[in-house]
């Protein structure tokens, strides 16, 4: 079972982002802050769980939370302020929309950058650790991943469907072939696929 909070603050927010080592498409961020008395047996870090259960929970979260937000940057402005200040601000961007201001805050991971004056702290793997952090990473999961799916249709030739956008060997293989589109980071290197 993960844990209910990090400390006494309350109400406390978890945020993660979801896409961030993509090749392309937009990086998304969730905030969720969870009842005192919130327990799911299922809740996990989005990656160690299967898609069918992120989808389950991600109802369940939105329905429970006392407040929840997602948000996202596109590859556009990603190129230009880079991957870790996207992430960071798409993080800022979901905690601006939440309907309850957090007390605290606490983060996937080890970088962020103060958010209004409200103290947080950083906790590698924390979507591992604590539910709100798992939540938020079902959230910005899930949603990233319908988007990727809708982009599939306008863009089929890279397999977004399987891959969401990350370099997988088929993602890289088109790119090579068919060059990069619109929703491409041109930031990113792409790892060439050998014959």
């Amino acid at each position: 079972m993960l844990k209910p909070f990090f400390q006494e603050l309350f109400p406390e927010a978890g945020c993660d982002e979801a896409g961030r080592g993509c090749l392309a498409g937009p990086v998304f961020a969730a905030a969720v802050i969870l009842p005192t008395n919130y327990k799911n047996p299922l809740l996990n870090d989005s990656k160690k769980i299967t898609e069918k259960i992120r989808y389950q929970l991600r109802e369940e979260i939105q329905q429970h939370a006392i407040a929840w937000a997602v948000a996202k940057i596109d590859p556009e402005e990603i190129d230009k302020i880079n991957i870790l200040n996207a992430s960071i601000k798409a993080m800022h961007l979901a905690l601006d929309q939440l309907k309850k201001k957090p007390a605290f805050i606490i983060i996937d991971g080890n970088r962020f950058k103060p958010y209004k004056k409200i103290p947080h702290s950083t906790i590698i793997k924390g979507d591992g650790k604590f539910c709100s952090i798992a939540a938020a990473s079902i959230l910005a999961k899930t949603y990233r991943d319908d988007f990727m799916l809708e982009q599939h249709k306008i863009f089929p030739l890279f397999n977004w469907e399987k891959n969401k956008g990350y370099p997988t060997r088929d993602h890289r293989a088109a790119i090579q072939q068919h060059g990069s589109c619109a929703l491409h980071r041109l930031s990113f290197t792409v790892k060439p696929v050998e014959e």
